[in-house]
């Protein structure tokens, strides 16, 4: 299969550069690794030259949403999409778990990874707890062989195939209320019309969950409440779903 990898970013070059070396160690490469940048800054274009497989730089409107839809539109022939955060650090041998995923399951449209550790949930981990993370936990966790059945992917990394993507006209919501909140979720709910989701335990990384570079906590926790109330009208996600989320958002921004 030909994976692309697509990465949004934004303020994070020395991040991007840790995450882009660790890709490259990868035991099986990506057909192509595509960035888009917020800014040409956010990218070190020298180091991308040295990376072992073709690389692409896209840029256009800026935003979360609207930059997995440029990373959407530049991945050419590619029969996969990886969207990996710009600060998840995969294991050497994610994508080549991925393919054999892919192609044990015709049925499966959208796959998300297993986190070793998640900085999204607390003050975020810096570079080198997240490679020490990665090397000493990816070596002894015993993860299942079996996928599980999924309601979403998880943005820092999550996978479709792009042949149900095309055939659907799918695109991010890009009128997500102030920041791409819970766009992950949106995404992968109206794509699973059409397929299965799971879950792996064999693609294994770590989210190093940096808070530099994200928009202010104010703008956060507006589309921490109003993100999900969108998309319960839109259709997307259900009442229980929405429900559990905006205690958990509210009791959070108090």
């Amino acid at each position: 299969l030909r994976i692309a990898v697509g990465i949004a970013t934004a303020g994070r070059r020395e991040v991007l550069a840790k995450t882009i070396e660790l890709l490259a160690r990868q035991t099986c490469l990506p057909a192509t690794l595509i960035i888009c940048p917020a800014r040409t800054d956010d990218v070190d274009l020298e180091l991308l030259e040295q990376f072992p497989a073709p690389t692409r730089v896209v840029m256009g409107a800026t935003g979360l949403t609207a930059q997995r839809n440029l990373l959407l539109s530049a991945a050419g022939d590619a029969d996969i999409i990886v969207f990996f955060d710009d600060d998840f650090f995969a294991e050497r041998n994610y994508l080549a778990n991925l393919e054999t995923l892919f192609l044990r399951y015709p049925d499966v449209v959208a796959v998300s990874g297993e986190c070793l550790e998640d900085g999204a949930a607390g003050p975020g981990l810096s570079m080198e707890e997240g490679e020490e993370i990665l090397h000493s936990k990816a070596k002894t966790f015993a993860g299942s062989e079996q996928p599980t059945n999924a309601y979403g992917t998880y943005g820092c990394n999550m996978s479709f195939r792009l042949d149900t993507i095309r055939r659907n006209d799918l695109l991010f919501d890009e009128n997500l209320p102030l920041y791409g909140w819970q766009e992950d979720i949106d995404f992968s709910r109206r794509l699973a019309r059409y397929g299965r989701m799971i879950s792996s335990q064999k693609l294994l990384g770590v989210h190093l969950g940096i808070k530099t570079g994200r928009t202010s906590g104010v703008r956060l926790g507006y589309s921490q409440i109003a993100n999900p109330i969108y998309l319960l009208r839109k259709g997307t996600v259900t009442w229980k779903y929405v429900r559990s989320l905006l205690w958990r958002n509210i009791a959070a921004n108090l």
